[in-house]
């Protein structure tokens, strides 16, 4: 996540096309011009993504409860509302608090989520396990059946320290894989939190000095392949010699892990991915071995978050991993198309405690493919990262896509 003195745009973003393999089908929209509006319609600039606290200069009442949604309600063609649900939001299980949930997992054989907390200060590094349904077409309150800390492999928690949970994945034998941002650093975990093994980072990764990469800046999202053979992580913000385009645009690398023999995972091809002005990359889920669900996001103070989803294809891109800095010219970034914006939900009585295009918005980190529903629909969970702030709010959100 980027401080939030870093000026940003593209808040929380967290769409699901999910359980349904090859995902949705783009809409046929062309890139807009990523300018955040106020409710009153005002433009502004764009201002760099923020996930740490905004500053608490106004508070509204509490969250209402989700009001029923009309049914087929849309947020974009073939992609349809759900629901939400606040009922997490400042609460408590077993003395630890529920917030900052950063990342999103569904789990089909046990149908549950692990939802993983990112930095909090001195307290142990750990995920949620959360049941919740769909049934109906209606997302059901999210209830928390166990917390699960994760620990080095001496045993010892990790902490806010040194660690900063932002992505995470399901590998088929059972065990998690989980990005920190902090080095940054990919580490597999029994489901019992127990570390065993540590992922090998290329060197210009890290964060500088001892690499290229700026801190708080680095990986944000895992994203496993159908087949379990790859996964896909990526910069949110760009490495010093690619920096950003003249039009504010950030150049990132996506970077891919494959599979080997033996079940452990080394680095392949690095892609370029162009992100929207000010913005950055916040999660990705995929589609398959070659398409990916981007989600990228940004905030800008006074007018709120920003949330969209982008359907990315690799076939065909060139494998960056040779070049220096993707600011050389005849550099081509992957293909991408707008799926959907989530200002564009119905708001569905959901209140927001800061200035918002859509009171539904707020500071979404984590996008999930969960199951796929009885009508055939691929159902999509997302879940914003309230930071522990009492002007932002753990919410989650659920759609429906076609296959």
């Amino acid at each position: 996540m980027s401080q939030w003195w870093r000026v940003a745009l593209l808040g929380l973003a967290v769409l699901l096309l999910g359980g349904c393999t090859g995902g949705v089908q783009p809409t046929a929209t062309a890139l807009p011009s990523m300018t955040a509006t106020s409710a009153g319609g005002a433009s502004a600039a764009t201002l760099s993504a923020s996930s740490t606290p905004h500053p608490a200069t106004a508070t509204s009442a509490p969250p209402a409860s989700p009001a029923a949604t009309p049914v087929g309600a849309m947020c974009a063609p073939g992609v349809s509302f759900l629901g939400f649900s606040d009922a997490l939001d400042k609460q408590q299980f077993q003395q630890t608090d529920i917030g900052g949930l950063s990342a999103l997992v569904y789990d089909a054989q046990r149908e549950v989520y692990y939802a993983l907390v990112d930095n909090e200060r001195e307290t142990p590094a750990r995920f949620y396990t959360l049941r919740f349904s769909l049934a109906g077409g209606q997302l059901s309150a999210p209830q928390v059946t166990a917390v699960t800390t994760l620990r080095d492999t001496s045993g010892t928690p990790y902490t806010g320290r040194n660690f900063d949970g932002e992505g995470m994945a399901l590998l088929p034998d059972d065990t998690l894989l989980i990005a920190s941002e902090t080095e940054p650093a990919i580490r597999r975990f029994a489901l019992d939190g127990r570390q065993l093994a540590e992922l090998s980072v290329p060197q210009r990764f890290l964060v500088a000095p001892r690499g290229e990469a700026q801190g708080n800046g680095t990986f944000e999202s895992l994203a496993l392949t159908p087949n379990g053979q790859s996964f896909y992580t990526a910069v949110e913000e760009p490495l010093a010699p690619d920096g950003s385009a003249s039009d504010g645009k950030n150049r990132l690398r996506i970077l891919r892990y494959d599979r080997q023999a033996g079940g452990t995972f080394t680095t392949g091809a690095q892609f370029f991915y162009l992100a929207e002005a000010g913005q950055g990359v916040s999660d990705m889920a995929a589609l398959n071995d070659q398409e990916l669900l981007v989600l990228e996001r940004g905030y800008v103070p006074l007018l709120g978050n920003t949330v969209r989803v982008y359907r990315v294809t690799l076939a065909g891109a060139a494998d960056v991993s040779g070049e220096a800095s993707l600011a050389v010219a005849g550099l081509t970034p992957v293909a991408k198309t707008l799926v959907f914006d989530l200002a564009s939900c119905p708001p569905s009585g959901a209140r927001a405690h800061e200035p918002q295009p859509n009171p539904l918005l707020d500071n979404f980190e984590g996008l999930a493919i969960g199951p796929t529903l009885p009508d055939g629909r691929c159902a999509l969970v997302l879940v914003s990262d309230d930071n522990f702030s009492r002007v932002q709010t753990t919410r989650f959100i659920a759609l429906a896509s076609q296959p």
